[in-house]
């Protein structure tokens, strides 16, 4: 019998189809509206949702995305096709390759149709978000079930997890970051990842006593936290920091983003930065590895504001190291995730009999 034609599907979390307040409204209903992102009694979301947030929050976006909206399009759409063909080039012959947004276009019914209609039987899913987190990975993986679950003939599915430590993901974010440290002359580096609820991480504690019961407990991954969104990155953390070579007082972990009333995790970067400036910081580096594109958290919030506010305070600059997007390194690697998570063995390096680096000379 012949072998069954494979599909991979990449999986970013979405962005609206322009920068005006009408796409920017679609985005952010159908975003917050998903009971994983806003974990609220039903009820409750709905009111917060068309009372509070929908009646104002679109302008507000719309004005951040046309500051950093690109000719092309949306940066995160733009960065990821850029991924796609790249990808999708390199895996020619063994996968049929399709982007995804989890919220958005192109949505995932429509990737999924996309791949079957070029008679894919096997689904490989890559969720592009390097720690894992009920409101991002989970959402998406939950959603594309469903979505495959639609057919009459559901196919063969298997999922690249988390990479928060994958060698090559670490690798290749250290390939883009270390040039660009230094040429910024960067006395500190500030890690900062998307901040989630307090709340998100208890639900994800199954011992219900271990999730921020201590100052330190996201300092050591064991096995009651190895599936906790904050311990992962500060894990990212300290291999980055380690490949980059930085002491621990030349670097600082934050988190970025954090909406409502709520606590989020801690510490939240807009604190962060002016107490760096405060100790004497003048030149700042900021690394984002809760991304693997550049988007709106990125450019605008970490490049444009958090810059601003990082002068305010006294600072002499803020460099934002560009995320992963479609860097060489970066698309070896997920070629390598995509093989490893189906079970092929990984390339070797000619004449050598060994394993191939996810980036030369490494």
């Amino acid at each position: 019998m012949p072998t069954p034609k494979k599909g991979l599907l990449l999986v970013n979390l979405g962005t609206p189809d322009g920068p005006e307040s009408g796409p920017v409204r679609r985005y952010l209903r159908e975003f917050l509206s998903d009971p994983r992102v806003l974990d609220l009694h039903p009820a409750a979301r709905w009111l917060l949702l068309n009372f509070i947030i929908l009646p104002t929050r679109p302008a507000k976006s719309a004005e951040a995305y046309q500051k950093v909206w690109m000719k092309e399009g949306s940066p995160l759409l733009v960065h990821s096709r850029a991924l796609e063909a790249a990808v999708a080039e390199r895996l020619r012959g063994e996968y049929e390759v399709e982007l995804a947004m989890r919220y958005g276009n192109p949505s995932l019914p429509d990737a999924v149709k996309a791949l079957r209609s070029r008679g894919v039987k096997e689904f490989i899913l890559l969720p592009l978000y390097p720690q894992e987190a009920a409101s991002s990975s989970s959402s998406t993986l939950a959603r594309a079930y469903e979505v495959l679950a639609e057919h009459w003939d559901v196919p063969a599915v298997r999922t690249v997890p988390a990479f928060h430590d994958h060698p090559g993901f670490l690798d290749a974010f250290a390939a883009v970051a270390r040039p660009v440290i230094a040429e910024a002359r960067a006395e500190h580096v500030l890690f900062s990842y998307h901040g989630l609820p307090e709340r998100h991480m208890r639900k994800s504690d199954p011992s219900g006593r271990h999730c921020l019961a201590s100052a330190g407990c996201c300092e050591v991954l064991t096995d009651v936290n190895r599936h906790c969104y904050r311990a992962q990155c500060f894990a990212t953390t300290r291999a980055l920091a380690e490949r980059l070579e930085l002491p621990r007082e030349r670097y600082t972990v934050s988190f970025q983003s954090r909406l409502g009333r709520t606590p989020w995790i801690k510490p939240y970067t807009d604190l962060v930065l002016p107490e760096l400036a405060k100790q004497g910081v003048k030149r700042l580096a900021v690394m984002c590895p809760a991304f693997v594109a550049d988007c709106l958290e990125t450019l605008e919030e970490v490049g444009l504001r958090a810059r601003d506010q990082f002068l305010e305070c006294g600072g002499e600059s803020l460099t934002l190291v560009p995320s992963l997007n479609s860097h060489p390194a970066w698309v070896d690697s997920v070629v390598r995730l995509v093989r490893e998570a189906d079970g092929a063995a990984p390339e070797n390096e000619p004449g050598t009999g060994l394993p191939k680096s996810p980036m030369p000379g490494l």
